[in-house]
């Protein structure tokens, strides 16, 4: 704390976090009332020239950067110097060579579409974006996150565009009952198949999916329909890319990397930042700020956390106990930065979230700066699909362990929350499986016609919808799902690449099979649909505590409360069971979701229409249990309701 502190004073000079990260407002291109003015921090170069479609890419004179101090360069050009749209880049100098570049602080760049070579390109339209929103706010609420591509959420083989994310999936998503949206790969990136976390232009809303205002409407559209909008922040590492990138800047690695092998990442093919230099915690500090201010997004994940924190970026680490955390591996330059950064969102909107890609758990860093904590409103859940996965991929259905799935899912501290998930993008990639297509595996493509009976998918869809249901309902705070994996997309993902004869084929989601009535993916996504709602309307997840009811192993029966709603298991592959009796206090219950209604692609087995009693094993004082009956392979979640009083 007294280090992070220091380093705010020594950055700030006692002023706020808030006013110190404006470096976007100074550097890069900018539109004054007396022309243009465009500066860059370029220590070790020598000479400088702006180069574009307006001088041919010659360097001219009237083009020449002025050095001023501290590796700052300048240029001033007249009104008619440039104009909307026009393409440059810089020309960089050092003592032995030179080199183009596109402006590390560029807030627009694009592709050619025929030399595949990226350029700065001006923005200045007559007509700047109108917010329709601008005091968006969003609510306390825990967040229900859809994680979702802008690219791939078409349909069609190709790259989709910030429009057609507003008009067809925003809708979509609101009615699927989710309240925030989490972007991916929005900061400009030259590889595709990266999914954005090779990012080569930190201030640049990628153009593949259309213009900086099409995004802005985007954000816009969707605080109007009461959702908030957060973004994948990669400030991990950066692309090695030296004319698209900061590799090598200005001629140097270490202007905003560190020199050597602490500046490689061994297993990304990437450079990692130097955040001991105030001028890279600037550069970063104003990207966060940038995004809030200029974009209106409500928070970030930070990506590649765990890197961050560790020297040797948490690889071959099991973080089974505290000296795991708390020794000299940990890089308190990187701590530093957390505290600053999440410290700075608070002053740009205090109701911001910040959530943390960390896989080590490390303590206090989903706690607040003032109690010593890094400041994340929420870490990722990352072993609960870890989990799922292990025990769908090396057990038998007999084999689950209901005592074991509790404990996953509520194995957090108290005072921390995390964003639970089932899956999420990584698990949907190329190489890996999603949690149905473990399930399924080739019947995906066989058997799932309403028409076409079968056991394995039976079994899948089953519990599919019971894994999902657990994992939100016991959600520590938060819950994220994937686009199309909440009904279960039969396709992975695979980026158009050399191996692939650069196909757009799996680089998409196809919506149509969720909404055809002839097919069983549906009944996935109604479910999900109820259950999100569900878990939205009554604010479940804002129940701290998650109260283990009945833990039965040899019967894998698994009972929970969370407030007013009790939460029945029955994982048995084989054994449906009568009468079975769930240890409660006297009360009035009504279900409220069941994974076995054929509405959901169940078999209709429980009366949903009727009230259940506790009832007394012995006499009135004795004991009371809900008796229920629980098919196999089927979850139950009911709400205790008032008695009415008899005058």
């Amino acid at each position: 704390m007294i280090v992070a502190e220091r380093k705010e004073k020594e950055l700030t000079g006692g002023k706020s976090l808030n006013d110190f990260a404006s470096g976007y407002l100074y550097f890069g291109l900018h539109k004054t009332t007396r022309g243009w003015v465009m500066r860059e921090w370029a220590p070790n170069a020598t000479h400088i020239f702006l180069v574009g479609s307006f001088n041919d890419w010659q360097e001219l004179a009237e083009y020449s950067f002025t050095h001023v101090e501290h590796g700052v360069w300048v240029l001033e050009l007249p009104e008619d110097g440039l104009q909307h749209n026009d393409l440059y880049a810089l020309h960089v100098h050092w003592a032995v060579d030179h080199g183009k570049r596109i402006p590390a602080w560029a807030k627009r760049v694009v592709q050619d579409e025929e030399s595949k070579m990226f350029n700065a390109q001006v923005w200045n339209p007559e007509e700047p974006y109108k917010w329709k929103h601008p005091d968006f706010e969003r609510t306390q609420e825990p967040p229900l996150i859809y994680e979702g591509h802008v690219g791939m959420a078409g349909e069609e083989p190709r790259v989709h565009t910030y429009n057609e994310f507003r008009e067809k999936m925003l809708p979509r998503i609101k009615a699927n009952g989710y309240n925030t949206i989490q972007l991916m790969a929005i900061p400009e990136h030259p590889y595709y198949g990266s999914f954005g976390y090779h990012v080569s232009s930190f201030f640049a809303a990628s153009s593949r999916f259309g213009t900086p205002d099409e995004l802005r409407h985007l954000v816009d559209e969707a605080h109007g329909m009461g959702m908030a909008v957060i973004m994948d922040l990669v400030h991990s590492h950066a692309v090695k890319n030296e004319v698209e990138g900061l590799g090598k800047y200005d001629g140097t690695r270490f202007q905003f990397f560190h020199d050597g092998p602490k500046g490689e990442h061994p297993a990304w093919d990437s450079y990692c930042f130097n955040y001991s230099k105030n001028e890279v915690l600037h550069f970063l500090l104003s990207n966060i700020k940038f995004w809030m201010e200029e974009y209106k997004f409500d928070g970030f994940r930070f990506d590649g956390v765990t890197s961050m924190l560790y020297f040797n970026h948490g690889l071959e680490i099991a973080f089974t106990n505290y000296d795991d955390y708390f020794n000299a591996n940990v890089d308190h330059e990187a701590t530093t930065y957390f505290k600053l950064a999440n410290k700075l969102m608070k002053q740009v909107n205090p109701k911001s979230i910040s959530i943390a890609e960390d896989m080590s758990g490390m303590p206090g860093l989903a706690s607040p700066v003032e109690y010593g904590g890094l400041g994340f409103d929420y870490r990722m859940a990352m072993g609960m699909p870890d989990f799922w996965i292990k025990i769908i991929k090396e057990k038998s259905d007999d084999e689950w362990d209901v005592g074991q799935i509790f404990y996953q899912l509520t194995s957090k501290r108290l005072e921390e929350k995390v964003v639970s998930y089932a899956e999420s993008h990584d698990q949907a990639l190329v190489g890996d499986k999603t949690i149905i297509f473990r399930l399924i595996d080739k019947e995906m493509y066989f058997s799932m016609r309403k028409d076409q009976p079968n056991m394995i998918v039976d079994r899948g869809i089953a519990l599919h919808k019971m894994i999902r249901l657990a994992t939100v309902s016991s959600a520590g705070g938060a819950y994220l799902n994937f686009m199309g994996n909440e009904f279960g997309h039969p396709e992975w993902i695979d980026f158009p690449r050399e191996g692939n004869n650069w196909s757009y084929n799996h680089a998409r989601r196809i919506w149509s099979i969720a909404e055809d009535p002839e097919l069983k993916y549906h009944w996935l996504y109604d479910f999900d649909k109820d259950l999100i709602r569900l878990i939205s309307e009554h604010k479940i997840i804002s129940v701290p505590s998650v109260d283990l009811v009945l833990e039965n192993k040899p019967d894998k029966v698994l009972a929970y409360h969370r407030g007013l709603f009790l939460f029945v298991f029955n994982f048995n592959p084989d054994k449906s069971f009568s009468d079975y009796g769930i240890p409660l206090g006297a009360g009035k219950y009504q279900i409220v979701l069941n994974t076995d209604s054929g509405r959901f692609g169940g078999f209709d087995r429980v009366d949903e229409e009727i009230s259940y009693y506790t009832l007394p094993a012995a006499g009135v004082n004795s004991q009371h249990y809900l008796k229920l009956y629980l098919p196999a392979r089927t979850a139950m979640v009911l709400k205790k309701v008032d008695i009415p009083k008899v005058n």
